[in-house]
């Protein structure tokens, strides 16, 4: 009988400790997709960096006074945080649409085959940039419900788990937009 007892409280025990290693490298698993996942943003940053970058020369020509954006558009390094590359795409959208205000006032800007292409290979960088946002945030919710609920918590606590940020988008892009036509 205490045998039985024996393994039983034997068997218990190591069901506990493998639930526990399991748990422990979800958490480190999770927070290297959440790292890989940072970096896509990163990349796609850079991309769309770039692509200003090009489109502000070519809009450079028409418009002299336009180069003070130049002064205006963050370099991106690596190890920025989520917040910093947060305040990053909001500069990035803002340059952008200081852009199309140029383009605007010249439509022989516009119409150049440069502009128009620089303009397609920033839409392409902003749906990779929105992807890579997606699976980022996607990410850290897993982290963050793992962390929070119970008895993945306990985990978390002994391994200082704490809470990732989201990658959120500006507030004013949430709503609706004016169409002119």
């Amino acid at each position: 009988m205490i045998l039985v007892i024996l393994i039983i409280i034997a068997v218990v025990i190591l069901i506990s400790i493998f639930w526990w290693i399991g748990t422990s490298n979800n958490f480190k698993r999770t927070d290297i997709k959440i790292s890989e996942s940072l970096s896509g943003i990163e990349v796609a940053l850079t991309k769309r960096y770039d692509m200003l970058t090009k489109l502000l020369d070519v809009a450079k020509g028409y418009k002299q006074h336009e180069t003070e954006l130049f002064s205006q558009v963050i370099k991106l390094r690596k190890g920025m945080s989520v917040g910093e590359l947060n305040q990053a795409a909001a500069r990035m959208d803002d340059l952008s649409s200081s852009l199309n205000v140029v383009a605007e006032a010249y439509p022989e800007l516009r119409s150049s085959d440069v502009f128009r292409e620089l303009q397609e290979g920033i839409r392409d960088a902003e749906e990779h940039l929105q992807a890579a946002r997606r699976l980022y945030n996607s990410n850290v919710a897993a982290f963050n419900t793992a962390t929070r609920v119970f008895p993945s918590s306990i985990v978390a606590k002994s391994q200082n788990a704490a809470e990732r940020e989201f990658f959120v988008t500006e507030k004013t892009k949430g709503g609706d937009v004016a169409m002119k036509f």
